[in-house]
Parts: C-alpha cells; structure tokens; sequence
C-alpha cells in the first residue's frame, strides 16, 4: 500500500468507540468543534451604530462653519459608508452561513493501495463539487463496523465481503446502524501466488496437493520456518484464512505475515530478481499482475459450505470472487443528503482501478496525484455521481 500523504491531508488512528444499540438519527453539527463556531454578525447593530456616527456628524457639521455644502457632501459621504458598512455586515453572514452548512465528512480508508485510490477521488469530489470538508482516517476492515455504526465515521468504499459476513448481520441486517452503501464496481478475488518461474523446477506446484509433499516445503523453507515451508501473509488484519487452509489440508508450511502490502511486494521484488521460490497471499485487481509473471496456485474450488465453517477454523477451499461494495454510516442519508447520493452513485470498472493502483505501484506518483489524474480525465463517468 502507498502511504505517501499531502501535508494538508489529515490523518487520524480511532483506538475505541462506544457502542451503540439504536439507530437514532440527528442533526449533527455542521462544525465538528462547535467551540469554533462563528457567529453571525447582526446587522441591526451594524445599523444602530451607522445611524449614530451619521447623527454626530450632522451634529459637528451643524456647529462648525455653517457651510452647507460640506454637511451635504458629508452626509452622502455617511450615507455611503451605511451602504458599505451594511453590505460588509451581509457577506460575512452569508459566508458563515454558507460554511455552517456543511458538516465534516469522515471516510475510512484501510491498508492497501486500492482503499487509499478509491477515497481520495471521492475526498476531490465531496471538496470540490459539494463544499464538503472531508476527513480521512485510518481503520483496520473490522474496527470501521463499529466507528461507522457509531457515526464516528461516515463512509468506507472498499468492502471485500467473503470476510464480513458476520458484521453484516450484526451491523446491517439486526442492529441498523450501517448501511448498505451499494457495489463499488471492481470486482475483487484473494489467492496465493507465486512466480511463474518455479513451475519450472517443479510443475506439481500448479496445484494444492504439490504442496503437501515435504519436496515442496524444503523449497520453500527459511531460517524463520526451519523445516516448513514458508507462506508469505500479509497484515494480520487482513481477511485471510491461509493457516486453516494450510492445515486441513495437511500442507507442511507455516504462515509468516510480512505486515503490510508493501512488505509483501519487497520480499517478492527481492525473490523474483534472484529468481527464488516464494509463496504469498494476495489479490487483483493489482498492478502487480502487470509488472510479474505470476501463477496462481489452484486449491480446492469454493464452495458455501465450505465457507459456513470459517468461524470453527474449517476452510479447506480456495476464496471466493468478491464484489466490492460500499458501507456507511446509517444516517449519513438524512445528515448530507447530496454526500450520500455521491458516494451511493460511485461506481467505477476494475480496469479504473488497476489503473490508478499502477500510477501509485509502478510509476511513484502520490495516491492524491493517481486519483487527481483520473478525476481530471473521467469526467464523464464521475458527473453521472453527482446530485
């Protein structure tokens, strides 16, 4: 994943929430810290005291030369400065009206490229088409359930569903508290992965069952493994169930997580230029099927019930294909009715996201400067999201 931020960009990490029971929606305020609130100027003051200043210098012109030109041309000189004074009054309250308006729209992101991509081009759009100050925060895909149902966060885009099952029942269907927020578009599948390379030293590796035999895991054992062989994982908040797959299906090999997704592509950056075997977790889209020749492993299809053991540690089968969807905070509708119809509406192809995922991975641009780029050159897609 990219981690590269603009300095403006605000990043905060929740570590708690309270739990909620109902759904309960309110108005929130449109300025977060209300202590900060600016108040509207009153322009019956500003009047008050116009009026004043016109009355003392009619007054002094009175008791002056006698001159009645100069009272005159005083007096539209006052008369003028009531108009500015009143007109000055009225911008300041229309600005802070405008800007009370709007609350802070609050979107997760997690720990991969394409989570990243996917909020900074809705962070553009919520900015700079609907006025909206956005604030981006870092969650793991199981602590954003409660936050959002909490409405400490309003909107998280990427959603792989194969490992949320029980959140959507417990967060979505029973309690109410999130909502449903529609298909992303890209359609997502996680397996294991190596270099097409080592189906040349050993072509039973094309398949689950050639990892059962001790050939395969000396090939890839390390000094962490000793005898086992090595799979590579990634962060342990991850949705992945390699260790039960591993060991129901009597596979010599040990999970080491590598951390992140930027861990896990040094190590197969490092591995692929020494040509050296190395097994891992991970996904598409990605660039990264772009840049290596890689093999995905083929294990035992996916199947339902295959799945309805996952809790008891019994999946023996292969992931599902995932599409993508989105999820938010269940009053986010009745809060910033526009903010909701926006992200509803977002909805782009996989081939949108590799793309952007490519210009982060393999060309080093920013994740703001990859999703700037595609604002700037889809138009036409991203205005058929708009209220």
């Amino acid at each position: 994943m990219n981690t590269s931020r603009t300095a403006g960009q605000t990043r905060i990490t929740l570590h708690f929430f309270v739990a909620i029971k109902s759904v309960d929606c309110y108005t929130p305020s449109p300025v977060k810290n209300s202590i900060f609130r600016k108040e509207k100027p009153m322009k019956s003051n500003w009047k008050f005291l116009m009026l004043f200043l016109l009355l003392a210098a009619l007054l002094l012109a009175a008791c002056g030369s006698g001159s009645e030109e100069p009272a005159a041309e005083s007096d539209a000189a006052d008369t003028a400065g009531e108009e500015t004074g009143d007109q000055a009054a009225e911008e300041p309250a229309d600005e802070a009206a405008e800007s009370e308006e709007k609350m802070t729209i609050t979107l997760v992101e997690n720990a991969w490229s394409a989570s990243e991509l996917n909020v900074a081009v809705a962070k553009i759009l919520l900015e700079d088409e609907l006025g909206y100050p956005v604030e981006v925060i870092s969650l793991d895909e199981n602590l954003q359930w409660p936050a959002l149902a909490a409405g400490d966060a309003h909107a998280s885009l990427e959603v792989w569903p194969s490992g949320h099952a029980a959140n959507v029942a417990e967060f979505i269907e029973e309690a109410g508290t999130v909502e449903h927020g529609g298909l992303l578009g890209p359609v997502g599948r996680i397996g294991w992965y190596m270099p097409s390379y080592v189906l040349e030293q050993d072509p039973n590796l094309a398949t689950w069952e050639g990892f059962t035999q001790p050939e395969a895991a000396a090939m890839f054992a390390t000094a962490e493994t000793g005898d086992l062989g090595q799979f590579l994982g990634g962060d342990p908040s991850f949705v992945q169930y390699d260790s039960d797959i591993i060991n129901n299906l009597g596979m010599p090999f040990e999970v080491v997580f590598a951390g992140s997704e930027e861990a896990i592509l040094a190590q197969l950056d490092s591995a692929y230029s020494r040509e050296e075997p190395v097994l891992f977790y991970f996904w598409t889209p990605h660039s990264i099927h772009a840049k290596y020749d890689l093999t995905r492993v083929a294990l035992p299809e996916y199947s339902d019930e295959c799945y309805a053991e996952a809790d008891a540690g019994g999946v023996d089968c292969d992931y599902p294909g995932d599409d993508l969807f989105k999820i938010f905070w269940s009053c986010l509708a009745e809060a910033t009715p526009d903010a909701h119809t926006l992200l509803s509406n977002m909805n782009y192809s996989t081939e949108d996201q590799i793309e952007m995922i490519a210009a982060v991975e393999i060309d080093g641009q920013s994740v703001e400067e990859a999703a700037q780029a595609w604002v700037d050159a889809n138009e036409d897609v991203w205005r058929t999201w708009l209220p």
